[in-house]
């Protein structure tokens, strides 16, 4: 725990304004969309940590079906909340929320944040060339069209 701030998993807590207002600003998921936003916290576990003045000021998203997989997606601490162990403590809930317990994998990719995550166990793909991924750089930057294939 962190005087003066507190965790919530209530979905009815979570600020989209102050989601979106950072994560559509992040070099993973630059102009997001607001509902595209608001459809992904609704679909997923979601952590936010809020002050005692009542404002969101961190968050986090665990795409899972509990019982096998998880991914951690848009982790964040508000620049201005930064160096107080949040984002520490944040993980330290995440990982011990019961519904995540006995999960065969948890996985999340990072571009600068590998210090803090493998303090809690996460390390390099042990065989990446068992993963494969469809990747869509830029998705929300511009208009990308989806071919859906038919049978005949």
């Amino acid at each position: 725990m962190v005087e003066g701030y507190r965790i919530s998993t209530n979905h009815e807590d979570m600020d989209l304004t102050v989601i979106h207002g950072f994560i559509s600003q992040s070099y993973w998921a630059s102009n997001i969309p607001v509902e595209t936003m608001r459809r992904a916290i609704e679909n997923s576990l979601c952590f936010g940590i809020f002050s005692n003045s009542g404002g969101q000021v961190g968050f986090a998203r665990m795409i899972t079906d509990t019982a096998t997989f998880a991914y951690l997606a848009d982790v964040f601490v508000l620049e201005e909340h930064q160096g107080k162990g949040l984002s520490k403590w944040l993980m330290k809930v995440i990982l011990e929320y019961p519904e995540l317990q006995g999960l065969r994998r948890m996985v999340l990719a990072t571009k600068d944040a590998h210090g803090l995550y493998e303090q809690f166990g996460f390390k390099a793909l042990a065989n990446p060339q068992t993963f494969m991924e469809i990747i869509v750089p830029n998705i929300y930057t511009k208009h990308n069209h989806i071919i859906h294939a038919t049978s005949a």
